[in-house]
Formats: structure tokens, C-alpha cells, sequence
């Protein structure tokens, strides 16, 4: 068997990757998410005053054992492409608004502790879209897709 680089394939032959890539809808990110939160015991670490610090602190903002740490060990969530456990991939990966990723992940909404159970009721409530939302998507014809 010769063995040959990739690019010196290419040029000899079509070459086909086996491997399909199926992507989980954003329903479903939120509700593997949602999953994950409801089963872990203990308490999770909300990010601290979010609202203050500037846009691009924001974006990098991670703490260990935040909800989206948490979401990062999922190996099916990393998979689909979950890159880190930061609030700015957080916020693009699970189609989250800077204002509903505020709501559910900063100390300044919860009174105490973080639980997980809390944060996943919370999650499917903000995951919903808005009356605006809904009556964008009946006006222009336009179901949620995702």
C-alpha cells in the first residue's frame, strides 16, 4: 500500500469523507443544556456583574463551574461545536440575546445560591421566542427553524 499526502490525493481523485456531519438544531442544544443542568448536584458559579464590564470582557468572561463550564464537559455538546466555556460562545452557540444570556447566567438575577435545576427552568423560559419574535415569524413567513 503507498501511502499519500491528502492535497496529492486530491488532485489525482475526488476525495469523500465518510463521516457525515449532522448538527443538533438550537432546540436542541438548549434542551441537552437544559438536561445537563437539571441533573447536576450542587451549586454552579454565576458570572459576577456582567452588566459592568465592557463588551469585549464580556465576550471572554468564563468561570469554573458556571452553567456553560458545565455545558463544556459535555462531550456531545463539545462534538456539535461547542468551542469553550466562555460567555461570548455561549451566547453564539445557544442563539442567546446579550439580555437573556444576562438574565440566566448573572449573579445579579439570583438571590444566593445558583442551582442547576433553577438555571434550566430558566433556560427554556428564555429560550422561547417573544410575542415580537413570534409575530416576526408569522409576518415574514418564517417558522423557527432552528
Amino acid at each position: 500500500m503507498k501511502h499519500e499526502l491528502l492535497d496529492d490525493l486530491k488532485s489525482k481523485a475526488e476525495v469523500v469523507f465518510s463521516k457525515t456531519e449532522v448538527k443538533m438544531s438550537r432546540r436542541e442544544r438548549i434542551e441537552r443544556w437544559a438536561m445537563l443542568l437539571e441533573r447536576h448536584e450542587g451549586r454552579l458559579m454565576p458570572f459576577l456583574r456582567t452588566e459592568y464590564l465592557p463588551h469585549e470582557a464580556r465576550k471572554v468572561l468564563r468561570a469554573d463551574g458556571s452553567p456553560l463550564a458545565l455545558a463544556f464537559g459535555d462531550p456531545v455538546l463539545r462534538d456539535d461545536g461547542l468551542a469553550d466555556d466562555t460567555l461570548g460562545e455561549g451566547i453564539a452557540y445557544f442563539g442567546l440575546s446579550e439580555q437573556k444570556a444576562h438574565r440566566l447566567l448573572c449573579d445579579c438575577h439570583y438571590s444566593g445560591t445558583m442551582t442547576g435545576k433553577e438555571v434550566a427552568s430558566r433556560l427554556r423560559s428564555a429560550a422561547k421566542p417573544s410575542l415580537a419574535e413570534r409575530f416576526w415569524e408569522w409576518a415574514t413567513g418564517r417558522g423557527n427553524e432552528s
